[in-house]
């Protein structure tokens, strides 16, 4: 299970199982104090639902029937305007990943590292725990454009090993399958 302050939007409908979504919006919003954006997708409609939602901590309520590229939209730019709140930081122990200040800290000490460097630590700390193959991590960092093979991921990994200190022991790598970020 990831924690639920990792998650980067709730998208709750209503009249769900168990407990509805404002009863589940509430909870967020009060009892685990996040602020992680909400939008309910639901076929409850009218005002007193739709201001029940915005109380409750809802950013958003769309109605059925709606297009899936009219919730991609939304979700689009709830995130834009959100976009100082969604920093997106990994801690280990004292390793800090800012993303969107495209920064790593080791004790309170930048790293420097290249932007490959980055962009691999990115994905690897992005799905820690899951092995990510050679060839997803060259389609995700490399542009189509440039020529690069398995070698230039395995070069790049051990800089980034090197530069990481005792966390370069956290990314191994296995041969058929790629690498993976475990503490």
């Amino acid at each position: 299970k990831m924690p639920l302050k990792q998650y980067d939007l709730f998208i709750l409908d209503v009249m769900m199982g168990g407990i509805s979504g404002f009863k589940l919006a509430d909870k967020l919003r009060n009892d685990f104090k996040l602020s992680t954006p909400i939008i309910f997708l639901t076929a409850k409609t009218g005002e007193n639902n739709l201001l029940t939602g915005f109380n409750v901590g809802g950013d958003d309520y769309i109605e059925k029937p709606y297009s899936i590229r009219e919730v991609i939209a939304r979700i689009k730019a709830l995130f834009k305007r959100n976009a100082p709140m969604l920093e997106e930081i990994i801690q280990i122990r004292d390793l800090e990943f800012h993303l969107s200040k495209k920064m790593v800290l080791i004790e309170g000490n930048p790293v420097d590292l290249t932007r490959k460097e980055f962009d691999i630590l990115a994905i690897l700390l992005k799905n820690k725990g899951r092995f990510i193959s050679r060839e997803d991590i060259m389609n995700k960092v490399w542009s189509d454009d440039v020529v690069v093979t398995e070698r230039n991921v395995d070069v790049n990994i051990a800089r980034l090993r090197k530069k990481i200190g005792t966390y370069g022991s956290c990314i191994k790598g296995r041969t058929g399958y790629g690498y993976i970020f475990e503490e």
